[in-house]
């Protein structure tokens, strides 16, 4: 479903105005229109707009100078420039001034309008989005002195505040839900790029050619639907940190640029011939053990000395096992205040649990279990509604037999809800992300 958005249209064709106004209410956008520069500026300065879109040749005030008149009084409003198909080295200008893109009339295709409507409205989404995140960071994530609570994550504190003000680059590696986002942006904000952009990428959540273009960006043509350029992640977090997680998932043809970004801090677009050069520190992330992916040819040797610089090895949950009612407690009393539940506390049966239990999913499972359960839960906690059945020193055969009957409950549930994972990971009780991992564990 489309995501209705303000939008302002100026141009002194009133067929034209005609034309995007209808295509676009078709969409479901609030739309006003002016029929030049000045009722355009107008209009810009006494209403907030999410995207505007204009011609750039008007009698009065040209498009150029409206946004950039526009800009000084709504920096975040979108730009979209119109232009004659002879004139493109206007547009191009435009787009250095600051456009997010142009079309060129006459439109042959209305289709590759709405695209690229659609397109730079869901990058100004995204922007927004990350804006939100940065500012509520501090509300997100737990404390730093709940990260590294313990005395294992203590040591790992005390290398991250050595390696934090340096350029180097950072591998840190650890079993799945220990929590190496979160360190890697600790990193990022104890370092001198702090006020510079944390741009995260999830390998494995990506095809080979999404991937290579995600990383790196496109230049406009270069496959079927790259209808306009469009910069990649290293070009976003230009001057500051960029986050490969799984970074042992990425394909051999993909590891030969980034090995060249780490080198020299260069690389070309996808469909590109300029070389582009970005300042970024690079912190990859892996559950793997990357020296049998080397020794098994699926990862570069040289991409692998250049990935860990500076190694960080998180200990999974149960090794610290002083920091998980510290945790359980902060994990209850933040769902409860996101959904208005009073909480007392835990009871002893309860904590018992807790510190029993294996953790094969680490904080992340801890976090989804403490959702869970103040759900179920009235007053306080009890170990009913934990809903923990396998204590730590589970031998090896029942281990075994309960990860056969995981495998077949998530098969099953998935089969039950169409292969639809969020459907099954909300009846599962667990995360989307917990139950790709699981898909992949157990090669479902």
């Amino acid at each position: 479903m489309t995501v209705s958005r303000s939008i302002l249209i100026v141009d002194d064709d009133e067929l034209m105005r005609s034309f995007l106004s209808t295509i676009l209410k078709e969409e479901g956008h609030r739309i006003e229109v002016a029929g030049n520069g000045k009722e355009g500026l107008a209009k810009l300065q006494a209403t907030e707009f999410d995207l505007v879109i204009t011609d750039l040749r008007m009698p009065d005030i040209s498009g150029l100078d409206l946004m950039r008149e526009g800009g000084k009084a709504k920096p975040d409003t979108k730009w979209i420039v119109i232009t004659a198909f002879g004139s493109i080295g206007n547009a191009v200008e435009a787009v250095k001034a600051g456009a997010s893109d142009y079309l060129t009339k006459p439109f042959h295709n209305p289709d590759e309008l709405r695209h690229v409507i659609s397109r730079v409205l869901r990058e100004a989404e995204a922007e927004r989005t990350i804006s939100l995140l940065a500012e509520e960071l501090g509300k997100q994530f737990p404390p730093v002195e709940m990260i590294f609570l313990g005395e294992k994550m203590q040591q790992v504190y005390r290398m991250v505040q050595e390696v934090a003000p340096t350029p180097a680059t950072v591998l840190i590696s650890g079993p799945s839900g220990t929590g190496k986002e979160l360190v890697a942006r600790v990193i990022h904000q104890l370092s001198p790029r702090q006020n510079k952009p944390f741009v995260a990428v999830h390998c494995a959540a990506l095809a080979e050619t999404l991937l290579e273009s995600e990383l790196f960006g496109h230049e406009r043509g270069a496959f079927t639907g790259a209808v306009s350029t469009r910069k990649g992640r290293f070009e976003l977090a230009d001057n500051g940190s960029v986050f490969l997680d799984e970074v042992g998932e990425i394909a051999p043809s993909i590891q030969v640029k980034l090995l060249r970004v780490l080198q020299e801090r260069e690389f070309e677009r996808v469909g590109g011939m300029k070389s582009i050069s970005v300042n970024v520190r690079v912190i990859s992330a892996t559950n793997k053990d990357l020296k049998i992916e080397v020794s098994s040819g699926r990862l570069r040797e040289d991409l692998f000395y250049r990935l860990n610089v500076f190694p960080v090895r998180l200990p999974p949950l149960v090794e610290r096992r002083e920091a998980i009612l510290a945790l359980a407690e902060y994990f209850a009393k933040k769902f409860a205040a996101a959904f208005g539940k009073k909480i007392d506390s835990f009871t002893p049966s309860a904590k018992s649990a807790l510190l029993e239990y294996g953790w094969p999913g680490n904080i992340r499972e801890l976090q989804n279990v403490i959702e869970r359960a103040l759900i179920l839960s009235s007053g306080k906690i009890d170990v009913l509604h934990l809903n923990l059945e396998t204590p730590t020193g589970t031998p090896p055969a029942a281990e075994g037999l309960l990860k056969a009957s995981e495998r077949e409950t998530i098969r099953k549930i998935l089969s039950e809800v169409g292969g639809n994972r969020k459907r099954a990971a909300e009846t599962l009780g667990i995360s989307v992300r917990t139950l790709q991992y699981r898909i992949k564990e157990y090669g479902l």
